[in-house]
């Protein structure tokens, strides 16, 4: 069973976002299958780097379509990402201190979390701006 499944309420109507936030899901799913499948540490080192790369490429996308639509809430969303970067970074700092065992759990749930609840919040919000373009 996945992690994350894909919910319209995800799309916010630009082909290219919405194009990357599936590929995000998937990935993240992926993360999971493979950690809960007792992965070595070299795969669950490469997909934390694949996926604070993809999310942090993904972030630069959007924030680059909020500045082209002057969203007014641009200041908020951008710093809301900077934290899961910074959470991502904790996490994979974590991992390289020896925290493998207690990561499984941990970073599928923090990643899900973070993702859902950005979409219900501020990817939802954006949506509805984007909409009346």
């Amino acid at each position: 069973m996945a992690l994350i499944e894909w919910r319209d309420e995800f799309r916010i109507g630009i082909d290219a976002v919405d194009h990357e936030h599936r590929e995000l899901i998937a990935l993240i799913n992926r993360a999971h299958d493979s950690i809960s499948a007792d992965a070595s540490r070299e795969v669950v080192e490469r997909f934390l780097g694949e996926i604070f790369a993809k999310i942090a490429a993904h972030f630069a996308l959007e924030e680059s379509v909020m500045r082209r639509c002057r969203y007014d809430r641009y200041l908020e969303h951008k710093q809301d990402h900077e934290a899961l970067l910074d959470d991502i970074l904790e996490i994979i700092t974590e991992f390289d201190a020896g925290g493998y065992d207690r990561m499984s759990e941990e970073l599928s749930h923090r990643l899900r979390d973070w993702f859902v609840a950005h979409f219900k919040s501020k990817d939802a919000r954006l949506h509805e701006l984007l909409g009346v373009f």
